[in-house]
């Protein structure tokens, strides 16, 4: 927990720090003068424990402190009687280091001091009250050797620890304390400002979901403060109808046991049985299951089809992994979760980590285990599956979704360039309906970093891209035969000029920075494909530039419809031609938008404001599942 920095006062001038007082001289002048770095030689000082840096407050020793503190004065008396001894002995020279004082310096300074952790004196972080690495003498290597305590320091002002304490102090500001870092916006009213903060007390380690509930809240705030009832409402909503949390056991080809953790969180069925994704991926934890399945509710209640919403998956990566340990996991994972399925119950679909090869097994377990085909499973291209445009349905939504909003504004998608994040289904999807419509896909990503080709993608490109993922390969071969394109590793791709994004890759991969990058580069309007891509801080960046944003909940409905479509047809043991599915399509898409302008319309948002269709779509799904609430009562 976050304790309260007021009582370390800090000095406003650097010329009354006394840094270092025994074992390291340090002259500190004015920011921006040069300062005289002397270390000299000498066995560590046992006193340099109770040295402040600049820091501390004066306190009063306690009685062990004054115990100790006499020792060390015994200690160096009887170290003055050994000075002549030690001036037999050769000295090392002193090394001087000039350097600049850097102001970020000064601001590591008023963040820390020294306190003795286990016998150890080590930095702490004044904010947080943790310390960051162990004293090392030149961390940085070929730069030079810094004093050991400013390199511990400036090393701790670069660390996790220290950043997530300051973002920790900002969301304190707010009178809302948690252990992890959460960024807390302001909300206008105190009402909904009031669901917030119980959901932070209820689950204040649960990053992701209480970053999409306060994003929720905050689209609600003119419909909450019109009427209270949905206040009780959303209380409700925010806690799921039921969340099944358990272990998947499975063996690997050598015959080592190995053990996961399954999720599936059915967040609400009010408006019919629940849809949503299963994702295998490294990161999964419970968090992600609630927030992906909040998501999903709103998405599915925002489309035009009636249909609960769900998330689930686990922590297992199938990167790696032969087609048979994924089959035993596969199987695994379904001996637990078959009871919770089911036509009325729940309809899992793919999602990041779940392709045509993972749905075909679990759904050959489900049916096994089951005893009977019940179809209730929907994946891409498999025998068992319905539609023949399922897997392509999401990622040409979200362009038919930018072709609706650019009509609005007498502009086409021809000619304009377009960033995309990720290189999964979505991704290629998305670059091969942008060039149907005559625009230019420039990029795509993986998790090392991204590929920029700017004579743009073809089709030949994109089957070259297909034919690498699907041999697991890196972007980076791509640029070894085209050789225009390039691979920037550890890197993303908004700082590309560009006029529409589309990210679809996870959640929270624009930050700050890359929403700044992204203005720069000239981007007005930005696609969501992935559920929740942007931090809150990037949000309120693009939203002060006017960069006009999907929400994913409505540009990502096209999975949804081809599901539902899916469903029905496979009834009649049928399949769509890829033309009427197309058509039907891009109808849902369009009833998604319109309810979604409507919605921003009645509660006062403008069609041109970058929060319209935002907001909207919030507003839209929120009201149509609210009134199935009250018209289903407390339950």
């Amino acid at each position: 927990m976050l304790l309260p920095v007021g009582g370390l006062g800090m000095n406003s001038t650097m010329d009354d720090m006394n840094l270092i007082q025994q074992r390291h001289h340090l002259v500190v002048r004015e920011l921006g003068e040069e300062i005289d770095l002397e270390i000299g030689p000498g066995d560590d000082d046992p006193s340099f424990a109770n040295t402040p840096l600049i820091g501390g407050p004066p306190r009063e020793p306690s009685a062990e402190e004054h115990d100790e503190s006499k020792q060390v004065v015994m200690v160096s008396q009887l170290s003055s009687e050994d000075q002549d001894v030690s001036k037999m002995q050769p000295v090392k020279r002193k090394k001087k280091v000039v350097k600049r004082w850097r102001e970020e310096w000064a601001d590591t300074y008023k963040w820390a001091y020294v306190d003795v952790k286990e016998g150890t004196a080590r930095i702490f972080c004044s904010v947080c009250r943790e310390y960051g690495r162990k004293h090392r003498r030149n961390p940085y290597g070929n730069e030079g050797s810094r004093n050991m305590q400013m390199s511990a320091l400036e090393e701790h002002n670069n660390s996790l620890l220290h950043k997530e304490a300051l973002r920790l102090q900002m969301a304190s500001k707010d009178k809302i304390i948690v252990d992890k870092p959460i960024y807390v916006k302001a909300l206008m009213s105190k009402t909904a400002g009031s669901i917030v903060e119980a959901a932070l007390k209820r689950d204040p380690h649960e990053v992701e979901f209480i970053q999409s509930v306060q994003e929720a809240v905050h689209a609600l705030e003119r419909v909450i403060a019109k009427n209270s009832h949905y206040v009780n409402i959303m209380e409700r909503l925010l806690e799921p109808e039921r969340m099944i949390l358990f272990r998947v056991p499975w063996v690997d080809d050598r015959g080592e046991t190995h053990v996961n953790r399954g999720f599936r969180v059915q967040f609400n069925q009010t408006l019919g049985p629940c849809r949503g994704g299963i994702r295998f991926h490294s990161s999964m934890n419970l968090s992600i299951a609630k927030f992906l399945g909040f998501e999903q509710t709103l998405k599915n209640a925002l489309s035009p089809y009636k249909l609960g919403g769900a998330a689930g998956g686990s922590d297992f990566d199938p990167k790696g992994k032969s087609d048979n340990e994924i089959m035993r996991f596969c199987q695994s994972f379904m001996n637990e979760l078959y009871r919770y399925l089911g036509p009325d119950q729940d309809l899992p679909s793919e999602e990041m980590g779940v392709g045509p090869r993972e749905m075909g097994y679990l759904f050959g377990q489900y049916r096994r285990l089951a005893g009977h085909f019940q179809g209730s499973f929907t994946g891409p291209r498999i025998f068992w599956s319905g539609s023949s445009l399922r897997t392509e349905a999401t990622g040409y939504g979200l362009v038919f979704f930018a072709q609706l909003m650019l009509a609005d504004m007498n502009k086409e998608l021809k000619g304009l360039r377009c960033v995309v994040s990720g290189s999964g289904k979505i991704a290629l999807h998305v670059t091969e309906k942008l060039l149907a419509y005559g625009a230019l896909p420039i990029t795509v990503s993986d998790s090392k970093g991204y590929l920029v080709d700017e004579d743009g993608f073809d089709y030949m490109k994109i089957s070259f891209l297909r034919e690498i993922k699907s041999q697991q390969r890196s972007l980076r071969d791509y640029s070894k035969t085209y050789a225009r394109s390039k691979y920037y590793d550890e890197a993303k791709p908004w700082s590309e000029r560009c006029d529409v994004a589309f990210p679809c890759a996870s959640q929270n991969e624009i930050d700050q920075s890359d929403a700044i990058n992204l203005v720069n580069s000239g981007c007005r309007i930005l696609i969501e494909g992935s559920n929740m891509p942007c931090t809150p801080e990037a949000v309120d960046v693009l939203r002060k530039a006017n960069v006009l944003i999907a929400p994913a909940m409505a540009a990502g409905a096209g999975g949804v419809a081809a599901g539902e479509l899916e469903l029905n047809h496979e009834c009649n043991l049928m399949h769509w031609s890829p033309e009427d599915f197309e058509s039907k399509l891009q109808e849902a898409m369009k009833q998604t938008y319109q309810r979604a302008l409507k919605a921003a319309a009645d509660f006062g948002y403008q069609k041109e404001s970058p929060e319209a269709l935002v907001h909207g779509a919030a507003i839209s799904a929120f009201l149509t599942i609210a009134q199935g609430m009250t018209d289903q009562g407390c339950v």
